[in-house]
C-alpha cells in the first residue's frame, strides 16, 4: 500500500479497519478537552469500559453472599481462575492446562526459577540479553546469589554489536553454542522493552535445548502483542504481566505457562501452597502436598478475585477479536506510524532514528525513536498537547500504536503535533 500523510487518507484507513469500533470500548484520558493520543499501552493499557461491570459483579456477590460467594456467586470464586484457561491459551499458543494466573510477573519468574534453574558445579550459567528490563536483572542476580554463585560469572549477557541497536539472532545462537553445557538456563524477554525487538523464540528455544538447558521467556511485552506458539515451540516456561497489552489495570495479576512435558515431573522443585494442592482434596486439609494437575499446580495462595475480574474482562475481549486480526492491524498501523515519522523527518531539522528493527517479523506494536537534536522539552510538549508517550534516557521515545484502541487518524495527528513541537521551540 502507498501511504499518504493526509488526514483524509488516515480517515479512509480507519473506515476500512475491521477493529475500529473497539476503540469505543475503551476510556481515554482527556487533555485540553480532547481524547489523548495514547502510545503507552506497552506500559499500562487503557481501561475497557466493560471492566467496571466485571468488578461490580464481584463486589455485589461479596455484599450479598459474603463467604458463600466462593461457591454460589454467578462466577464462583473457587474456580474463577479456570475461566482464563481457554482464552489465555489461545493468546499464547498453549494447551489450556499449560496456563494459569497468579501473583505478579517477577514473583512468578522467581517461583518458576525454583523449578527450572537447577545449577550444578559445571552447569550453572544463565544466558539473558543485555539491557533487559531491570526487574529481570535484579531477579537473576538474586537467584544466582541464593545458589551460591557470583552474578558476574554466572550471568552471561548477550551483547549488541558495536554501533548496532539490536541483538542479532546469529550472535544468540553462537553464544549458546560457545557456552554449551555450562548453560543451565536461557531466560530472555520475548520483546525487548527498550528497543521493541522481537526475538525468535522458536529458534532460540531449540538451540537452548540442544545444549541441555531449560529455556524460559519473560513475555511482559509479548503477550497480547505478538503471535506466540509456546506449546509447539517446546518452551519450558514463561510468564507475563496482564496490564500492558491486555489492559487489566495497574500492577495486576500475572499469567504463567508451564509446558505439559513438565506437569508430571515431580522431581522438579516447586514452592508449594494450599491453592496448588489437588483441587478435589483441598478441603481434606492433608499434611502432604499433592499438586493440582497442569500449570495450576504451581499456584500457592488463593487468588485475588477483585484483581482477576478486570483481567477476565480483557481476555474475553481478546477471544472476540482473535490474535490474527490484532496482528494484521498491528502491522499496518505500525507501518503507517513509521511512514509518518519519515515524512515529518523531511520537514524539520531534527533527525529521527528508529531503533526498532525494520523487519516486521522482528517488531510488534512499538517503535522506539532516537530524537537526534531534541531533548526532554519535546517530550514535555507532546504530553502537554495530548500525546501520551514514554521517555527513556538519553533521548528515546517509545511509541506503541496498540491496535485495539489506536486509530490511523491518531498517527496522522501525532505527526502534526510532533512537527509543531519541533518547529515551535526552534523559532
Amino acid at each position: 500500500m502507498t501511504f499518504q500523510n493526509t488526514r483524509e487518507f488516515a480517515q479512509e484507513l480507519d473506515s476500512q479497519d475491521k477493529l475500529h469500533h473497539y476503540r469505543n470500548e475503551f476510556l481515554f484520558p482527556q487533555v485540553n478537552g480532547r481524547k489523548v493520543i495514547y502510545f503507552t499501552g506497552n506500559s499500562l493499557g487503557l481501561q475497557p469500559k466493560r471492566t467496571k461491570a466485571y468488578v461490580d459483579e464481584v463486589m455485589d456477590d461479596w455484599a450479598k453472599l459474603a463467604v458463600e460467594g466462593h461457591f454460589y456467586a454467578e462466577k464462583p470464586w473457587w474456580d474463577y481462575h479456570e475461566r482464563f484457561a481457554t482464552p489465555l491459551s489461545k493468546i499464547v499458543g498453549a494447551l489450556p492446562s499449560e496456563v494459569s494466573v497468579m501473583n505478579t510477573l517477577t514473583v512468578n519468574l522467581h517461583l518458576l526459577m525454583v523449578s527450572f534453574y537447577r545449577p550444578t558445579e559445571k552447569k550453572y550459567k544463565i544466558l539473558c540479553e543485555a539491557k533487559a528490563f531491570p526487574s529481570d536483572q535484579y531477579m537473576l542476580q538474586s537467584q544466582v546469589r541464593f545458589h551460591g554463585y557470583d552474578p558476574d560469572d554466572a550471568i552471561v549477557e548477550l551483547q549488541r554489536r558495536e554501533g548496532e541497536h539490536n541483538i542479532r539472532l546469529e550472535d544468540v545462537l553462537a553464544k549458546i553454542e560457545e557456552l554449551g553445557e555450562e548453560i543451565a538456563l536461557v531466560l530472555i524477554g520475548g520483546v525487548n522493552y527498550y528497543t521493541g525487538q522481537v526475538f525468535d523464540i522458536k529458534t532460540i528455544t531449540e538451540a537452548g535445548h540442544k545444549v541441555g538447558a531449560y529455556v524460559g521467556w519473560d513475555l511482559a511485552h509479548a503477550a497480547g502483542n505478538i503471535k506466540l506458539e509456546l506449546h509447539d515451540w517446546d518452551v519450558d516456561f514463561a510468564a507475563w504481566c496482564s496490564y500492558k497489552y491486555m489492559n487489566s489495570g495497574p500492577g495486576n495479576a500475572s499469567g504463567c505457562f508451564v509446558h505439559e512435558m513438565h506437569h508430571d515431573n515431580y522431581e522438579l522443585n516447586r514452592f508449594a501452597g494450599w491453592w496448588g494442592h489437588n483441587k478435589e482434596r483441598r478441603f481434606l486439609m492433608e499434611p502432604k502436598f499433592s499438586p493440582e494437575t497442569g500449570a495450576n499446580g504451581w499456584q500457592i495462595s488463593n487468588l485475588p478475585i477483585l484483581s482477576l475480574a478486570p483481567y477476565l474482562a480483557s481476555v474475553e475481549m481478546f477471544a472476540e477479536v482473535g490474535m490474527d486480526a490484532l496482528i494484521e492491524k498491528r502491522d499496518e498501523i505500525t507501518s503507517y506510524l513509521e511512514f509518518i515519522l519519515h515524512e515529518i523527518d523531511k520537514e524539520v531539522d531534527s533527525t529521527f532514528e528508529i531503533i526498532t528493527p525494520e523487519n516486521p517479523v522482528e517488531r510488534a506494536s512499538q517503535l522506539s525513536v532516537f530524537l537526534h537534536g531534541e531533548g526532554r522539552a519535546l517530550f514535555d510538549y507532546l504530553m502537554k498537547n495530548g500525546v501520551i508517550t514514554d521517555w527513556r534516557e538519553p533521548n528515546v521515545i517509545r511509541l506503541a500504536p496498540v491496535p485495539l484502541y489506536c486509530s490511523f487518524e491518531d498517527m496522522y495527528e501525532f505527526g502534526q503535533i510532533l512537527k509543531e513541537g519541533i518547529l515551535s521551540h526552534k523559532k
